[in-house]
C-alpha cells in the first residue's frame, strides 16, 4: 500500500496549476460569471492563521462555483502601503519599497503553498506605480467633481519626535515610537467629501440583503442619520452666533448653559481679554490629550470651565453662561450643545458637578417636577410648562410647533444631521500615494494633468521619525514646475490615506493590466458587482463604507457601472488559543508553515474549515488537526486499496441491488445532497465535511461485505473525491488519477445526487405508551397509517405492554412516531 506523501502531491499539483494557468477568470464568456473575493492583505511577510481561515473560505466557494460550470474570477494582491515599512525604514534602514517587495514576495509562496486557485495574472499591489497612477487618477476626478478639498483640522502631534502620527501610532494616548504623550496640532489636510453620500449611503442599506445584520447595524450607526433643528444663539455683545444642532428643540425653553467643544474656534475668541482666558487655555491644551474615545465614554467624569461670556436665549430672551467641556465633540453636530439639564442625563451630571441651574419644561402627565429633588433628568414625553405659549400642550405635538415659531422669528429651522464626518484622507507619511497636487505663487491649487500621472514617489528621502513628512527631504520631489503657467511651484507633501487604496481594487481586478485606464468599462459591467466577499468583521465600517462611497461615486461620474460593490457579504470569525485571539504577546501564535510542512496544506486547510462554522470565533486545537490527518490517510487507504478494481466498473443494475447496495447508496447520495446545501446555500463547511466522514465510514464498513458490489464502491468514491475537492484540492486531484480519470478534478461537474437513491425501504419509528417510549420498530417505508398500526401492535415487546389494556386513542405522526393512549 502507499505512503500518503502530502509534500510531494502538493508541490506536483501547484506546478501543474501554475504550467496550465487553471484558474484563470476569461473575460465575457457565455458560462455565468462569479465574482468571488477575499479581502487582500498587507504584506507583513507572515501569514497568520487568520489569513489561512479568511482565504481558505474564499479558495472553497471559489472551486465549488467552478464545478457547478460558473465563470469564477478569484483574484488576490497586496495592500501594500502603510506604516509599519515607513516604521522598517526608521528602524532598520531598509527602504520601504524593498522591504515591502521581499514581503510580498514571501507572502506570494505562501499563498501558493497553500494551493488557493487565484487568478495570477490578475494580481494588484497597491504600491506599484501602475496601480497608484490610477489611485492618482481616482482623486483628480472627486477633485473635478468638488469631492476632494482642503481645510484646515486638528491631527494628532508628537512633541518629541516633532512630526504628525496617525492613529495606528498612538497606543494609550502615547507615541508608540518614544512613549511621550500625544497632543493635537491644528494642520491644512485634504478630504473627501462622504458627507455628499450619507443619505445614499443610508437608503441602500436596504440593498445589501446578503450582507450580515450586524453590518448593516453598524454602518447605519456610523452614518448617524438624527432629525432635528438649528437654533442659532447670538453671544452678548458680539456679532458672532453659536449655532446648535438639537434633536430636542421642545426643551428649548429649558436651556441653561450653552457648552462648546473645547476645540470650537469660538472658545478662545470669546475668552480672551477675560479673567478666564488663562483657565480657559490651559482646559484646551489639555483636552488635546484626550482622545475622542474616552470623551464619549459613558463613564467619562464631565468637566468644563467658564468662558467668562454669555449667549441670548432666542426662544425666551434670557441670558445663559457659555461653558466648554469634556463631553463635547467638535465633529458631532456643529460643536456646540444647548444643555438642558432637566431633560439630558449629560447635561444633568454636568449641571449638578458645578452646581448651575435646572429647569423643567416638560412634566409627566398628571404631575409636576422638582428641579430640587431630580435625582436623574426626566427623558419621556409628557405635558410642557414653563415654555410660553406651548403650555399645556404634549411634547411631541409642541415639538414641529416650536421649530416653526424660531423659523419665524428667523432664529432657527428644521434639520437633518449626520454622525458621519467628511473623510480625511491627508497622510504626513512617505509610504503611500503622493496627492497630485501642485501648489504656484501665481495659480494657487493646481491639479496635476492626467498625462502626467503617475506622480512617482522619490528614492531620495531621508528616514529619521522627526518632523515633516520624509516627502520634505526630497527637493527632486518637492520642487517642480506650474502645469498652468510653468513657473516654480511646490508638490503637496502628504500621501493618500491606505483606505483610498482598498477603496476601489476590486473594480481594477477586473482589468489589472489595462496601461491605458483603471480598467475598461465593458469589462468591469461583466465582472461586477462582487458575488461574494469575504473578510474581517473589523472592516465593517471604514473599509466597506469607502468603497460604497468610492463605487457610488464613480458610478456618478460615469466610470464605474454599478453603485454598490459587494453583493453578499460573509465576516469570518478569529482563531483563538486558549481561548484568546493569537499574538506574539501572548506566546499562543500557530504557524501557518510549521502545520504545512507537519501535515501538509489540506491538512491545515480541512481543519480551518472543519472546526467551526466561518462566521464563529475558532479555537486552535492540536488534536483537531491531527484528527483531519488521520481522516485524509483514511481516505487514501481506501482509494489506494479499491481505485484498480474501480477502473473497470459497470454500470450499476438498479435491479439487482441488495438491501446493503441500497442503503450504501442512500447514505452516498444523501451526503452528496447535504454537502451541495451546505455549501451552496449556507457555507455551512464543517458540517459538509462532517458528512463526509460519515460517508468514508459507511464505505469502509460497506467493502467489507462478503456482497459488496465494485460499481457501488466506484460511485461512491468518485463522488466522495468530486465533493472533498474544494476542501483538499491536492490529495483530491491525485486520487483522481489514481481512479484512472483524466483531466484535473476541479474541471469537473459538480455531481449530482438521485432521488430515487434518497428513498428509504424502511424507517425506524418511535413507539410510544401513554407518552412515554416503549421501543422503536422498523416499517416500511410508504406503509400507510394502518398497516404502520398493525406492525406495533404485533411487535413483541409492545403486545406484552398492551396485555390486558384497552386502547382508547391512536395517535400516528408518519414517518416518526405511533403513541397509543390505554386505561
Amino acid at each position: 500500500m502507499s505512503f500518503y506523501d502530502f509534500e510531494r502531491i502538493e508541490r506536483k499539483w501547484q506546478e501543474k496549476w501554475k504550467t496550465k494557468n487553471n484558474f484563470h477568470g476569461e473575460d465575457f464568456s457565455e458560462k455565468q460569471k462569479y465574482y468571488m473575493l477575499v479581502m487582500f492583505p498587507y504584506p507583513s511577510g507572515k501569514l497568520h492563521m487568520g489569513h489561512v481561515r479568511n482565504y481558505s473560505i474564499g479558495d472553497v466557494i471559489a472551486r465549488f462555483k467552478r464545478m457547478q460550470g460558473y465563470n469564477v474570477l478569484h483574484p488576490i494582491g497586496f495592500d501594500a502601503f502603510g506604516l509599519p515599512a515607513e516604521n522598517a525604514a526608521i528602524k532598520h534602514g531598509i527602504p520601504p519599497k524593498e522591504w515591502t517587495i521581499n514581503n510580498m514576495a514571501e507572502m506570494e509562496e505562501q499563498l501558493k503553498r497553500l494551493g488557493f486557485s487565484y487568478d495570477w495574472d490578475r494580481e494588484v499591489k497597491t504600491c506599484m506605480p501602475e496601480y497608484y497612477k490610477w489611485t492618482q487618477w481616482m482623486f483628480l476626478q472627486m477633485y473635478k467633481n468638488g469631492l476632494a478639498y482642503k481645510k484646515k483640522s486638528f491631527v494628532n502631534w508628537c512633541p518629541s519626535c516633532e512630526t504628525v502620527l496617525a492613529n495606528e501610532q498612538v497606543v494609550n494616548g502615547e507615541c508608540e515610537r518614544c512613549g511621550t504623550k500625544v497632543g493635537k496640532k491644528n494642520l491644512e489636510q485634504w478630504y473627501f467629501k462622504i458627507t455628499d453620500y450619507a443619505e445614499r449611503l443610508l437608503n441602500d442599506i436596504e440593498k445589501l440583503k446578503g450582507w450580515p445584520e450586524k453590518v448593516k447595524i453598524m454602518q447605519e450607526n456610523w452614518i448617524g442619520k438624527s432629525t432635528g433643528a438649528v437654533i442659532d444663539f447670538a453671544i452678548e455683545g458680539r456679532e458672532e452666533k453659536i449655532k446648535v444642532f438639537t434633536t430636542r428643540p421642545d426643551t428649548v425653553f429649558g436651556v441653561t448653559y450653552i457648552v462648546l467643544a473645547p476645540e470650537h474656534p469660538l472658545v478662545t475668541q470669546i475668552s480672551k481679554g477675560t479673567e478666564y482666558e488663562q483657565q480657559v487655555n490651559d482646559f484646551v491644551y489639555k483636552m488635546q490629550f484626550v482622545n475622542e474615545v474616552d470623551r464619549t465614554s459613558a463613564d467619562l467624569e464631565k468637566e468644563g470651565v467658564f468662558t467668562g461670556a454669555y449667549a441670548i436665549n432666542p426662544a425666551n430672551g434670557e441670558r445663559v453662561p457659555i461653558l466648554t467641556a469634556n463631553y463635547v465633540l467638535l465633529d458631532y453636530g456643529t460643536g456646540a450643545v444647548m444643555a438642558v439639564p432637566a431633560h439630558d442625563e449629560r447635561d444633568f451630571e454636568f449641571a449638578k458637578k458645578y452646581n448651575l441651574p435646572i429647569r423643567v419644561v416638560i412634566n409627566p402627565e398628571g404631575s409636576e417636577l422638582d428641579p430640587e429633588s431630580m435625582i436623574s433628568a426626566y427623558t419621556d414625553d409628557g405635558i410642557m410648562c414653563n415654555s410660553g405659549q406651548f403650555n399645556g400642550m404634549n411634547n411631541r405635538k409642541a415639538y414641529n410647533k416650536i421649530i416653526d415659531y424660531l423659523k419665524e422669528k428667523g432664529v432657527g429651522d428644521y434639520k437633518v444631521n449626520y454622525r458621519l464626518r467628511d473623510w480625511l484622507i491627508s497622510r504626513q507619511r512617505y509610504w503611500g500615494a503622493p496627492i497630485p497636487i501642485v501648489y504656484c505663487e501665481k495659480c494657487g491649487e493646481v491639479p496635476v494633468p492626467e498625462e502626467q500621472l503617475p506622480v512617482m514617489l522619490p528614492e531620495d528621502v531621508v528616514f529619521t521619525g522627526k518632523g515633516e513628512s520624509p516627502l520634505t527631504t526630497s527637493e527632486t520631489f518637492m520642487n517642480t514646475t506650474c502645469p498652468k503657467c510653468g513657473a516654480k511651484a511646490t508638490r503637496e507633501k502628504d500621501t493618500m490615506d491606505t483606505f483610498v487604496c482598498s477603496s476601489w481594487y476590486f473594480l481594477r481586478y477586473t482589468d489589472a493590466n489595462n496601461d491605458e485606464k483603471p480598467f475598461d468599462f465593458e469589462k468591469a459591467k461583466y465582472w461586477m458587482d462582487v458575488d461574494q466577499y469575504v473578510g474581517g468583521v473589523e472592516h465593517a465600517i471604514l473599509h466597506l463604507l469607502y468603497s460604497r462611497f468610492f463605487t457610488k461615486a464613480l458610478y456618478d461620474f460615469n466610470i464605474s457601472p454599478v453603485d454598490e460593490p459587494f453583493r453578499n457579504l460573509l465576516t469570518q470569525g478569529m482563531v483563538l488559543k486558549d481561548g484568546a485571539k493569537m499574538s506574539k504577546s501572548k506566546g499562543n501564535i500557530v504557524s501557518p508553515e510549521e502545520i504545512i510542512s507537519q501535515y501538509g496544506a489540506d491538512t491545515a486547510r480541512l481543519f480551518i474549515m472543519f472546526a467551526a462554522p466561518p462566521e464563529r470565533d475558532l479555537e486552535w486545537s492540536d488534536q483537531g488537526v491531527e484528527g483531519c490527518f488521520r481522516f485524509l490517510n483514511r481516505v487514501w487507504r481506501l482509494v489506494d486499496e479499491l481505485a484498480p478494481k474501480c477502473r473497470d466498473a459497470k454500470q450499476i443494475d438498479i435491479n439487482t441491488l441488495t438491501k446493503d447496495d441500497k442503503e450504501m447508496r442512500r447514505i452516498l447520495h444523501s451526503v452528496v445532497k447535504k454537502v451541495t446545501e451546505d455549501i451552496n446555500d449556507r457555507f455551512n463547511f464543517n458540517t459538509a465535511i462532517s458528512a463526509t466522514m460519515e460517508l468514508v465510514n459507511a464505505l469502509y464498513q460497506y467493502k467489507e461485505k462478503d456482497n459488496a458490489k465494485i460499481e457501488i464502491i466506484a460511485e461512491a468514491l468518485e463522488k466522495l473525491i468530486l465533493i472533498l475537492a474544494p476542501f483538499v484540492p491536492h490529495i483530491t486531484e491525485e486520487l483522481w488519477e489514481m481512479m484512472g480519470k483524466t483531466g484535473s478534478v476541479h474541471e469537473q461537474m459538480w455531481p449530482n445526487y438521485d432521488i430515487e437513491a434518497l428513498k428509504q425501504d424502511e424507517i425506524e419509528i418511535v413507539v410510544q405508551v401513554n407518552g412515554k417510549l416503549r421501543g422503536k420498530v422498523l416499517v416500511p417505508a410508504e406503509a400507510n397509517q394502518d398497516e404502520v398500526l398493525s406492525i406495533v401492535k404485533n411487535d413483541e415487546k409492545i403486545k406484552q405492554i398492551l396485555e390486558e389494556k384497552q386502547i382508547i386513542k391512536e395517535i400516528v405522526v408518519p414517518g416518526k412516531l405511533v403513541n397509543l393512549v390505554v386505561k
